[in-house]
């Protein structure tokens, strides 16, 4: 059962907060600067309510409003040009953030243990770099700077208006008290709702990841009603999720703007009364007014930066996730040419023993048995006997739990990774073909593999007659996950792709399973070929394949049987005659005897 990725333990906030500024700390001087300048231009707004107050007092004295409108006027226009400048360079900044987010998310799922990918859903991860990240945007840059803003503009304000009036000031600050208060108890909850509507969507990703990926399976069961109420449950579940956030924050937005109002009506009937009694001029009370209009800006600012950071926060909760998934070691980023290191390679498994899991059962128990170099090695056994699972602990998928997995005397925990991989050459049961073109399939493991190099290991793969066929030859598309070719043809493009990279040893995990006889014998002597310089180890259930390997090890309970040759086992092992008799056999009948479709 796949699940999402499971972190430690809730994140505290202050811990979320850290992680989001270190997001933005490598991009901390257009983030400054963006800040300032939308500073600069809410300094300027505020300084508008006092205009105001010299152009009635002008007005009542009958003087020149001229000076005192042209100086509203270039205030206004300086605040919208520098509110506009500051908004593209927040803005800029949060692409630059999710950018990074992204692009480092992507480099450690590339880098996750095999094991961590099997236990979570690639839907879901995929989900966590495209739409968890896109919730970082704002919030990492925008609602930052404005609620540090906000919290300025906010003090600057207040500043102005204790010497305006104190009175009308203690007023304002009861109201707006009360508001804040509110806005504490409803955040929490908008982070929350977000949080789950997040997770909808990592399950809606994952169903459909898994769906596309059988839609045939899917057609031919008739089952695309099914599987579209599965997902359909998922988006419910996100849409809830969405009416929730959106009634919190509009009581949120509510709050904000009902303080203001209320706070309004306060000064108005106090200030009124203070005008009436001569306490206060009317050209005060208008200014002290129009600053509690401005209040709006930065208290919108401070409530849609809140909202919009604990979405922030619950999508960095979310990518903190994969953050901590566990990851192999990085490869460098140069690569070498496909020239290989001479001779084949000898392989030895001393006393392994492992398990997927704590709570499964041994897959191999005490494994024991050496591949001598240039030669092939045939595995064979009942179905879950542990045969991939030898390919898997060579190419350090994983790692034993017991005893050792070598490679010319060498532990396979002691190479270097990115050393240990470019000396195999590894062709997968299901043998996936990438969208894309052949040359890009066929370079996939050898990028600086030749054009010649190419066209010699497509003769080796009888895949020459395809390159002829195909109307713009390596640089044919081949659909995606290679539709437009046949499972044989899909086959001999993953060995090919393997034989570039001139491995020293090669492990073939029934790689002519799809083959016609004809393509079969063909491609059965260049392994016999290359079997002289290169170690091969095959997992085979047909018996043309085991006859013609140099030594055949029969798998059993997580241990070898048996080894010998064809003729030696069949002669002195009852479960390998029994295979023989029956797999074998049955898979000899089974294979197609004419062209591939």
């Amino acid at each position: 059962m796949h699940s999402a990725p499971a972190a430690a333990g809730p994140e505290k906030p202050l811990s979320a907060l850290r992680t989001l500024f270190g997001y933005v700390r490598p991009y901390r001087g257009t983030l400054i600067a963006g800040g300032v300048v939308s500073f600069l231009g809410g300094i300027l707004g505020l300084a508008a309510p006092l205009a105001t107050k010299e152009v009635l007092d002008t007005l009542s004295a009958g003087g020149d409003l001229t000076g005192p409108v042209l100086l509203m006027a270039v205030l206004f226009v300086l605040a919208a040009a520098l509110h506009a400048g500051g908004t593209y360079l927040l803005e800029r900044t949060g692409e630059n953030v999710v950018r990074g987010v992204r692009v480092g998310l992507v480099g450690r799922i590339m880098r996750l243990r095999v094991r961590e990918l099997d236990q979570n859903r690639p839907g879901d991860l995929m989900a966590r770099v495209t739409s968890d990240t896109t919730l970082l945007r704002q919030v990492s840059a925008e609602s930052l700077a404005n609620t540090v803003n906000g919290v300025l503009l906010l003090i600057g304000a207040l500043v102005v208006m204790v010497f305006m009036d104190l009175v009308l000031l203690l007023v304002t600050a009861g109201v707006v008290l009360m508001m804040m208060v509110c806005e504490a108890l409803v955040l929490p909850r908008i982070g929350r709702a977000t949080g789950q509507a997040q997770a909808a969507l990592g399950e809606i990703g994952s169903d459909l990841e898994r769906t596309l990926g059988a839609f045939r399976t899917v057609k031919a069961s008739g089952a695309e009603a099914r599987e579209t109420d599965l997902i359909a449950g998922h988006v419910d579940l996100a849409r809830r999720a969405g009416y929730t956030v959106a009634a919190w924050h509009a009581v949120a937005t509510m709050t904000a703007g009902l303080a203001i109002q209320l706070a309004f009506l306060a000064v108005l009937g106090v200030g009124g009364a203070r005008v009436l009694s001569g306490d206060l001029p009317i050209s005060s009370l208008v200014a002290f007014l129009l600053y509690l209009y401005y209040l709006n800006r930065p208290i919108d600012w401070l409530t849609v930066g809140a909202t919009q950071l604990q979405v922030g926060l619950a999508a960095v909760h979310r990518v903190r996730d994969v953050e901590q998934l566990k990851v192999e070691e990085p490869a460098p980023v140069t690569v070498t040419a496909p020239q290989g290191e001479p001779g084949a390679a000898t392989v030895e498994f001393a006393g392994v023993s492992f398990r997927y899991r704590e709570d499964t059962e041994l897959v191999h128990n005490d494994l024991s048995f050496v591949a001598p170099a240039g030669s092939m090695t045939a595995l064979v056994g009942s179905s879950g006997a542990g045969k991939s699972t030898v390919f898997a602990l060579l190419e350090r998928f994983y790692e034993a739990d017991r005893g050792s997995v070598t490679i010319d005397g060498r532990d396979v925990r002691d190479w270097p990774l990115h050393e240990l991989r470019r000396t195999i050459g590894y062709v997968e049961q299901d043998a996936p073909v990438l969208h894309g073109t052949l040359r890009d399939n066929l370079r996939f493991a050898a990028p600086e593999a030749t054009d010649e190099q190419i066209r010699q290991v497509l003769e080796l793969t009888r895949l020459d007659s395809l390159l002829r066929r195909l109307p713009e030859g390596l640089d044919t598309a081949v659909g995606h996950r290679g539709t437009t070719l046949s499972g044989g043809e899909r086959q001999r493009i993953a060995i090919a792709r393997a034989l570039l990279r001139y491995p020293r040893l090669l492990l073939l995990d029934e790689a002519t399973s799809q083959l016609d006889s004809v393509n079969e014998a063909a491609l059965r002597e260049v392994v016999a070929d290359i079997a002289g310089t290169t170690t091969v180890l095959v997992i085979a259930h047909r018996l043309s394949t085991v006859a013609s390997a140099s030594q055949i090890l029969v798998l059993d309970a997580g241990k070898v049987r048996a080894s010998g040759t064809h003729r030696e086992l069949i002669s002195d092992d009852d479960l390998y005659r029994q295979l023989a008799a029956t797999q074998f056999a049955a898979a000899s009948v089974l294979e197609p005897t004419g062209p591939e479709a």
